[in-house]
């Protein structure tokens, strides 16, 4: 069992003008066996909060604390970060041109779990995962993202939860992009490591980042919260997204709201 613990998080990014300020104090907790929903408007904060996570060089941190399971998560470099058992899939999974999806995959594999899959074992891995996503066994050949449709970018980011096995997953926006029938299918898959996850006893939390319900059709929330001006301003259950999507972040958008 996990817990990323999220405390008073300040994150500012640095522009020609000087640094501005995107994450306001956000405060968050997310649990194995929990899946947490993240809406909110363009402009929130949402992308930055996941990517702070994962350690991208261009948020820094300037307060708060991160942890997972008590250890400080940003003393940690990004590869540290995922050996941890963080994962971040991209709302924008960029193209790695002369690198073979298989290739990426056990290479991310044996740095994640500290030593190199059996490749027996590892092969039938990875065709039972393809063929639970609906993946084409050809694209293994392929160079990474390279020439994929934005379903296909998708279905790979899945992929790599499925195979790296993370104790907490940030979706962003996994959703946008997919047409009705790619949805079902990334969603299953979710939905599917999810279920493995809980039956080997270790579990998963799921902070799932999206600006629509649709997608919560699928991979149910136990937890929702509103995002706005850099911090979480409400958390409710399932039913907060159903007022989001009748609502929209109108009462969000006023000062006062917030």
């Amino acid at each position: 069992m996990s817990t990323l613990d999220i405390r008073d998080l300040h994150v500012s990014v640095l522009t020609e003008e000087g640094p501005v300020e995107i994450l306001r104090g956000v405060d968050l907790t997310v649990s194995s066996n929990e899946t947490h929903a993240i809406m909110g408007p363009n402009g929130s904060g949402k992308s930055t909060l996941a990517y702070s996570l994962a350690g991208h060089p261009k948020y820094h941190v300037t307060s708060g604390t991160v942890t997972l399971d008590g250890e400080d998560v940003l003393a940690m470099t990004t590869d540290e970060r995922a050996r941890a058992g963080l994962f971040l899939a991209m709302q924008y999974p960029v193209e790695v041109p002369g690198v073979s999806t298989s290739n990426f995959l056990r290479t991310a594999a044996t740095a994640v779990r500290g030593e190199a899959p059996p490749v027996r074992k590892w092969v039938k891995e990875v065709k039972t995962a393809m063929k639970d996503l609906e993946i084409d066994p050809e694209f293994a050949e392929r160079a990474v993202n390279e020439g994929f449709s934005g379903g296909e970018k998708k279905r790979q980011e899945i992929l790599q939860l499925t195979l790296l096995k993370p104790r907490i997953a940030i979706l962003d926006e996994t959703d946008s992009g997919l047409d009705v029938d790619a949805l079902r299918v990334v969603a299953a898959g979710v939905n599917r490591y999810k279920e493995t996850a809980a039956e080997s006893g270790d579990g998963v939390g799921v902070l799932l980042i999206t600006h629509y319900t649709r997608i919560l059709r699928y991979i149910h929330p136990d937890r929702v919260h509103v995002f706005a001006g850099g911090r979480v301003v409400e958390s409710g259950g399932p039913e907060l997204a159903n007022e989001l999507e009748e609502n929209g972040y109108v009462r969000f958008a006023d000062p006062a709201a917030v």
